[in-house]
């Protein structure tokens, strides 16, 4: 019994004795492995200069990204030291058999040796790339979901020539025999560079750099994915498949590869399932309708078809795989080309509107009329209400009636002083400013569309001067030949308001407004340019600033030894003859005056032209500056809206205090006036003969014929869909208060008035709430609200009636340049959003700077420019009758602008397909 207790006791202590050996062994070997792995680790790493990899059984070597050490940190749970997780593991496996052999002991270590040989290899990687700070492993990543549209097949051309010319050129690769994202984007890049032409230009590693987002993170940079509502999560991505773009600098064209996988491959996030992979490769300088995005939004739309893809899985050679694309290419140009798949449907005019409303009547004349008094009367009261109420209304009404205050009243008296010039002083300022007062405030209490802003304009002005020449020619009465004109003019469009004549308005297309709304442009700038260069002719290019001087007048020359003379001629003779002029010479020479004649002395004032432009460009500057402060970064965006509204302005106020102050010294002259005794004098129409009353009605129907498209023209501009104008058009009730306005204005000899180019779109922009939209890093803006209100026209023009009683003055400080720098922004700010404009700078656009517009994605480019040659040679026309020094010649002007019309529904649908001109020659909406 002793003996066994012995025994036993022997044996529990050679156990013990037996275990303690071999943890003792187990902890040297694993000191000497760790040693050994840092040795080697440490060793490869300075001879190859490469990176340790993980090589794990027969796998291919991949580099170990974030994801991966994420995925490998989150299951083994482990971030202690060597005996952390591996040590619980054998503690686990010991404490199931405490009484196991050795031979079994040595086979857990032998495991627990390779876990430890792991672990430390693996903490060893992870110590490496937290202290390389020179290597790009760990980075930032990006992301951004953008919804884009599905591309229209039957309105966007570029649609159907991407699919034909993929089709041939065969880059397909049909049951490729890759799983991995790495593998299959470099199977598909091989394919490509299979062609000379791409690999001359690009090779494997620079389009690697394009598609994914760095070597070590395998993320592609940029991709198309379609998506679709799930009853389970409400939305979720089509998995199918993936559209995968890169953009590369050293490629010339397109390339489009389609892989479908022999079977689905897990792409990572959102790819669980992928069977077709599409890459496009673009130039970074691309025409935008060929960038890589508009390239994969063509093959992605026709990819979304979950039945399409089932037949493409199903094909068994390329050339069914093509034909397959190309009878879905077919098949997408009908189906969306069909009325009741349209995104967008056509909006219907105000003419349109009344024949649909309105029905036949049994007396058709004067319906126009009261179809527009029933239109908006009931929108009377809120006329006046929306001026008042409403989010920063009160804001938007301030500046918009002092913007039409300055935008009025300037052009009126560079308006005044044209017509006192051409008739003689019968027409001047104070004439001029009335008539706007009273024209502008009668139109604006009882006109149907109260943001039509009615003012004298050049053209109205030429017809003047045309109308005093003819009564110079045959000894009329000025004052009864005009009233006598003016009235016939208000019979002719009377006429044209009871018989509805205004629906012909239906016919004046986009193209139409924008023609004639160009030419406006052009007349406010020629009126700038002319009035510089009468000014530097005057004063800069005199005879005597070149130091020339006549016989007949070197006695007076010589008795009069002016500044700017003797200035000037210094520059010509020895410095012992030059004569020292102080700055108070140079200023008093502004008031010698030249006498008529031969002999008269001339002036050089050369500082006065060189202020003029100074202060016109100031204005036209300051006033672009301030009106586009909306895109500057500067202060806050209700500070930056305030600057923009208040542009034009403070533009006004600025430079004329810098012209009439700070320059005081240049002594500028002011505009003419004369104070008159009597206003409102009936114009003598008994002293005109018969003949002069019928040639008063030839000319009054043509002055008609002006006043119909003008005032037409502004109020489709008005009432342009883009606007989102809520209460209605009134074409012909504006006509017939525009007719009533005239008739009395014409009694007094008072200049007419009408819808006014540019102001009354600039009038509508100035009361709108706008959005930026930014397509493809263009930029542009959206009308989201106006507010349609007489409150400002009603203010603005009792400003300006209260302008009369600050004649001359303060109104004589604002300095004749600050008029013509106010027509030339009003001509630059009348460009935003002129179509006809923007095409004009495609010409000398690059193709890969081109907008994304809608015409640029529907029409070929040819087309594009061939329409806008054709609309310029109209513009050029009615130059050069609008522009004639000849007088008679400008009498034919309106009947040209009626040309118009009949030129654009008549000859130029021979050059364009209907779907390309109604994009061309429509409105957007």
């Amino acid at each position: 019994m002793a003996i066994i207790m012995i025994y036993n006791a022997c044996a529990k202590l050679f156990i013990r004795y037996t275990q303690t050996f071999f943890k003792h062994l187990q902890n040297k070997v694993e000191s000497c492995e760790y040693e050994r792995f840092k040795c080697s680790d440490m060793s490869d790493a300075e001879t190859s200069g490469d990176d340790p990899t993980w090589h794990s059984g027969n796998h291919e070597e991949e580099a170990v990204g974030p994801e991966d050490v994420q995925l490998l940190e989150v299951p083994n749970g482990s971030h202690g030291g060597p005996s952390g997780n591996s040590s619980s593991l054998l503690t686990s496996s010991e404490s199931s058999s405490p009484s196991t052999p050795p031979g079994l002991l040595k086979g857990i270590l032998k495991n627990r040796l390779e876990t430890v040989e792991s672990n430390d290899l693996y903490r060893q990687e992870r110590r490496r790339r937290h202290s390389s700070a020179d290597e790009d492993d760990f980075a930032l990543l990006h992301g951004r979901f953008e919804k884009v549209p599905l591309k229209d097949f039957h309105a966007e051309i570029r649609a159907f020539k991407d699919v034909e010319d993929f089709l041939s050129r065969t880059l397909l690769m049909l049951d490729l025999q890759k799983t991995g994202l790495t593998q299959i984007i470099e199977a598909m890049v091989q394919k490509l560079l299979e062609k000379k032409e791409v690999s001359a230009q690009t090779s494997l590693e620079e389009a690697r750099h394009a598609i994914f987002t760095q070597d070590s993170v395998h993320t592609l940079s940029k991709t198309i994915q379609g998506t679709m509502t799930s009853e389970v999560s409400g939305f979720d991505f089509d998995q199918n498949w993936i559209c995968v773009m890169c953009d590369i600098p050293t490629v010339t064209k397109r390339h489009v590869v389609i892989a479908r996988l022999h079977s689905p491959a897990n792409l990572g996030s959102n790819s669980h399932e992928v069977q077709f992979v599409i890459l496009v490769m673009a130039p970074v300088r691309e025409k935008s309708t060929k960038s890589s995005l508009e390239t994969a939004r063509t093959f992605a739309t026709l990819f979304l078809d979950i039945d399409f893809r089932h037949q493409l899985l199903l094909a068994e050679s390329e050339y069914e795989f093509k034909q397959l694309l190309h009878t879905r290419t077919k098949l997408l140009i009908e189906e969306q080309g069909l009325p009741e798949n349209r995104k967008s449907h056509l909006v219907l005019s105000a003419f349109e509107q009344e024949e649909q409303e309105g029905g036949k009547a049994r007396c058709p004349l004067g319906q126009g009329l009261i179809r527009d008094l029933k239109r908006r009367l009931p929108h009377y009261v809120s006329d006046f209400r929306d001026g008042f109420v409403g989010n920063k209304t009160i804001h938007k009404v301030t500046s918009t009636t002092f913007f039409l205050y300055f935008a009025c009243v300037l052009p009126n008296i560079a308006f005044g002083m044209l017509n006192d010039n051409n008739t003689a002083g019968v027409i001047d300022v104070q004439k001029v400013l009335f008539s706007q007062c009273v024209g502008g405030l009668l139109f604006a209490i009882f006109g149907g569309q109260p943001l039509i802003v009615l003012l004298t304009t050049a053209p109205l002005a030429l017809y003047t001067k045309i109308i005093y020449s003819i009564c110079e020619d045959f000894d009329l009465n000025f004052n009864a030949m005009f009233a006598c004109t003016g009235l016939w003019n208000a019979f002719f469009l009377l006429i044209f308001v009871f018989f509805n004549t205004s629906k012909l308005m239906k016919y004046s297309s986009r193209s139409t407004e924008e023609v004639f709304s160009l030419f406006i442009t052009f007349a406010f700038s020629a009126d700038a340019i002319k009035d510089t260069i009468k000014d530097f002719n005057k004063n800069y290019n005199t005879d005597v600033c070149h130091g020339v001087t006549h016989s007949n007048s070197t006695n007076q020359n010589a008795s009069f030894p002016t500044n700017s003379s003797l200035t000037t001629v210094s520059a010509m003779t020895t410095a012992s003859t030059v004569t020292t002029v102080s700055m108070v010479n140079v200023t008093n020479s502004s008031m010698l005056a030249a006498p008529s004649g031969g002999g008269g002395i001339e002036e050089c004032l050369r500082e006065n032209s060189i202020l003029f432009l100074l202060l016109m460009l100031g204005t036209v500057w300051l006033g672009i500056t301030l009106f586009n402060f909306t895109k500057t970064p500067f202060l806050n965006a209700g500070k930056r809206e305030m600057l923009a509204d208040y542009a034009l302005p403070v533009a006004v106020l600025v430079m004329s205090f810098f012209g009439s102050y700070v320059f005081r010294e240049v002594h500028m002259k002011p505009f003419k006036y004369k104070a008159r005794e009597q206003m409102f004098e009936l114009a003598p129409l008994h002293l005109l003969p018969v003949g002069a009353v019928f040639a008063a009605a030839g000319l009054g129907f043509s002055l008609s014929l002006l006043f119909f498209m003008d005032q037409n023209i502004s109020s489709a501009l008005v009432n342009a869909p883009s606007n989102k104008l809520k209460k209605g058009a009134a074409y012909h009730w504006d006509l017939f208060v525009v007719a009533v306005i005239n008739a009395f204005l014409s009694i007094f000899t008072m200049p007419w008035v009408h819808a006014a180019l540019p102001h009354s779109p600039l009038h509508v922009r100035a009361l709108a709430d706008l959005e930026d939209r930014v397509d493809q890093g263009h930029v542009h803006q959206i009308v989201v609200h106006v507010r349609e209100t007489r409150v400002t026209g009603i203010i603005s023009h009792v400003m300006i009636g209260l302008s009369m009683l600050m004649l001359p003055y303060p109104l004589a400080y604002i300095p004749r340049p600050v008029l013509d720098g106010l027509f030339i922004y009003v001509a630059i700010t009348a460009l935003y959003g002129n179509q006809l404009f923007d095409r004009i700078l495609l010409f000398f656009t690059e193709q890969s700077a081109y907008p994304p517009n809608h015409y640029i994605r529907r029409v070929p480019q040819r087309k594009i420019h061939l329409f806008t040659t054709l609309q310029l040679i109209q513009l050029v026309v009615l130059c050069v009758f609008g522009f004639s020094p000849i007088p008679y010649m400008k009498m034919v002007f309106p009947v040209l602008i009626m040309l118009l019309m009949p030129i654009r529904h008549k000859i130029i649908p021979n050059f364009f397909e209907p779907k390309y001109l109604k994009a061309l020659d429509g409105h957007a909406h």
